[in-house]
């Protein structure tokens, strides 16, 4: 057995938790940026591969206190790194400091590098080249307050990457970021699901993805754990096929995806081939001022508006949002509505009551995920809901 970390988005530490509970994996620390797991090797390529909502596996392997680049490079050189990766494959070395005395993150890498490849020279008289775009092996080393981790990614290219995306449109959803907002909302995979601003498709997407029972890197190519000396093909060939053959031919749901813009409609149609869910999708040329609930079932919306992060957006924008809101309350009656924005001031122009709130980071702009109840005849003044709206978005310092 050994001990890995699911770095995930901030917010979705939950999820993360309870989907690798579900793995039937062994949980035991929680923070804001993950959770830690014991496993054997079989148990990562599954997590790898089954995980939405995380955004790396990584293997942790040392940790440290250092003052200096020295330091460091003593305490590298006390792990076998040879045993990873051959000489003749690459390396690369990600590095984040916060509140340190070593204030350099490029130098931090390099004497991480330097302390990796000096290993190799030293026992084969050759070293690995560096490769910062796809290595064999990559570590990651995180200090803070002078203490250090050091971590083997298994992952490769982040698990967000599931391999399906080929064209977006403008500042798109991470993919583990749209899974987590479907997870959040506890949609049952049974309910009706719409999208308002629907863009390149990637919360329905992952909502057929979910409904289908098909794996999120089911379409990735690699992972890097295949480039490492003890990869398992074998192991990662039973998880792959047992994989595939949990997959739905059929779900029990609709789902639908509304957006006023053809051309990033054709992405999103295009995407969802790509990742084998078209079929599951219906996608419609609609502005938000005329969207109505596609269906007399109730069932749930999940979407995210621009916010208006550039100068001059947010005043185009409030008609969006009043629209937005008036059908809600008149084209939805009886649904949810979870609605993901870092603007406060637009949601106001919604004119509605959220009933709950989730914090969370879309990239580097903080945002809350927003629950709406479209109660038939429920009204509430102006006022009042503006009032409370600024109410729901006060964000407490972490």
């Amino acid at each position: 057995m050994a001990t890995f970390f699911a770095s995930c988005p901030i917010g979705l530490s939950d999820l993360v938790e309870a989907e690798l509970k579900s793995f039937g994996l062994k949980t035991f620390e929680k923070t804001v940026g993950g959770v830690m797991f014991d496993s054997n090797w079989e148990g990562c390529y599954y997590a790898n591969l089954h995980s939405r909502y995380s955004s790396r596996i990584l293997k942790p392997l040392l940790d440290f206190h250092a003052y200096d680049g020295d330091e460091v490079y003593y305490n590298i050189r006390k792990h076998e790194f040879t045993k990873y990766v051959n000489p003749d494959q690459t390396v690369a070395v990600d590095a984040q400091i916060k509140e340190c005395k070593m204030r350099d993150q490029r130098f931090l890498a390099m004497r991480v590098k330097d302390a990796i490849v000096d290993q190799f020279r030293e026992k084969f008289a050759e070293r690995p080249d560096v490769d910062s775009k796809n290595p064999d092996l990559r570590i990651h080393i995180k200090g803070y307050k002078n203490k250090f981790i050091v971590s083997l990614d298994t992952s490769g290219q982040s698990l967000f990457m599931r391999g399906y995306r080929s064209m977006t449109g403008e500042a798109p959803l991470k993919e583990n970021l749209a899974a987590g907002l479907i997870g959040l909302s506890n949609w049952d995979c049974k309910k009706p699901l719409v999208d308002l601003f629907c863009g390149s498709g990637t919360i329905l997407i992952e909502a057929a993805m979910m409904a289908a029972k098909m794996a999120p890197g089911i379409h990735r190519e690699s992972f890097g754990f295949m480039k490492l000396k003890d990869f398992k093909s074998d192991v990662w060939e039973k998880v792959i096929t047992e994989a595939e053959s949990k997959e739905l031919e059929s779900i029990e749901t609709e789902i639908h995806g509304f957006d006023f813009d053809k051309k990033v409609l054709q992405f999103a149609i295009q995407n969802a081939k790509n990742a084998g869910v078209s079929k599951f999708i219906k996608f419609k040329n609609t502005p938000i001022s005329i969207a109505q609930a596609p269906t007399e079932q109730a069932g749930v919306v999940i979407t995210n508006p621009p916010y208006g992060t550039r100068i001059g957006d947010e005043d185009n924008l409030k008609d969006v949002y009043r629209d937005l809101g008036y059908s809600l309350k008149n084209k939805f009656l009886g649904w949810d509505a979870w609605i993901l924005s870092g603007n406060k001031d637009l949601l106001s122009e919604m004119k509605l009551k959220s009933t709950n709130k989730v914090y969370l980071m879309n990239g580097n702009i903080e945002c809350r995920l927003l629950k709406y109840e479209m109660y038939a005849g429920s009204k509430r003044a102006p006022r009042e809901i503006s009032k409370n709206i600024l109410n729901d978005f006060q964000v407490s310092a972490n």
